[in-house]
């Protein structure tokens, strides 16, 4: 597939293609050892986590996909964009892969696809790494009320298809102090080119809308994964999911460890991915789980 937007010095991986519900689903596949998985959420692609693979490559297997509907995989006009269906296709993957003993490292909304996993597979799974996400109905807090409305205006379709409002204008509002560069930005919105491109970031917005319950049966069975490994990585200027929701994940798993980055906003794997790339070493070690 030509891609030819695509800094292949920033995102300099083999690519592989995964069939799946009559799609090409793009994933990375680097290296050997144990694996971690990456899930990215929106309006990003596998390429916000390349730092942070390229320094873990090292010592393990690490895996990112893209969701069908952005970076390099497929994007139908037509497709059924449900972040359930996407957790599906994550499932998918990773029976299929035989997969054992993931890390699983999930920021935005691949935080609910890829505990939807780890929820119903727990024996697959050897830890969770949850950089700036959520696990729970948003139904009656402050900020979800306060965009309500404009998730249910006749605008928003518009906005994303016809602006690419996500990536050109949501993304960069929601780093910290350090901004994304514009030819890192057009990494990001050359994805979704064309119009008919658009259809995935459109349905993770609508998601919020009407997957609030679905959210909160995620949230309800924490208990299952109470005795994994956890690490929180948290932007602390996230001006988008904020830091209160990390009080939350952390009064339901009291037992996680967690790292605040006060600078970062909500891509601390784009805005410091030192800082990143070190605690993750941290964890797998303290936990046994690098070959160092």
């Amino acid at each position: 597939m030509n891609h030819a937007w695509l800094d292949q010095t920033e995102y300099p991986f083999k690519s592989h293609y995964f069939p799946v519900n009559g799609q090409q689903l793009h994933y990375i596949d680097e290296r050997e050892g144990d694996p971690i998985l990456f899930v990215h959420g929106t309006p990003s692609w596998s390429f916000d986590y390349r730092k942070v693979i390229k320094a873990l490559r090292v010592t393990h297997r690490c895996i990112a996909i893209d969701h069908i509907g952005f970076g390099l995989s497929d994007k139908p006009k037509v497709y059924d964009y449900s972040t359930l269906n996407h957790s599906n296709t994550l499932e998918k993957f990773i029976l299929e892969q035989d997969l054992q003993d993931l890390i699983l490292v999930v920021h935005d909304f691949g935080g609910p696809i890829g505990f939807n996993f780890a929820l119903k597979y727990p024996e697959r799974i050897k830890g969770i790494i949850v950089l700036n996400s959520w696990l729970w109905s948003s139904e009656t807090d402050a900020d979800f009320l306060a965009i309500r409305k404009i998730l249910k205006s006749p605008l928003l379709p518009v906005l994303y298809r016809y602006l690419n409002f996500s990536p050109r204008y949501i993304l960069p509002q929601s780093f910290g102090e350090q901004k994304l560069s514009r030819s890192l930005l057009r990494q990001y919105t050359r994805p979704f080119t064309h119009i008919t491109e658009r259809e995935g970031p459109l349905a993770f917005a609508r998601s919020l809308l009407n997957d609030q319950a679905w959210f909160e049966s995620l949230w309800a069975q924490r208990n299952i994964l109470q005795d994994k490994p956890m690490l929180f990585i948290w932007g602390m200027k996230d001006s988008v999911i904020k830091p209160k929701n990390l009080d939350k994940f952390l009064d339901g798993f009291p037992h996680a460890r967690v790292k605040k980055l006060p600078t970062a906003g909500h891509f601390p794997q784009e805005e410091q991915p030192d800082q990143v790339t070190a605690i993750l070493r941290e964890f797998l070690i303290s936990h046994s789980i690098d070959k160092i």
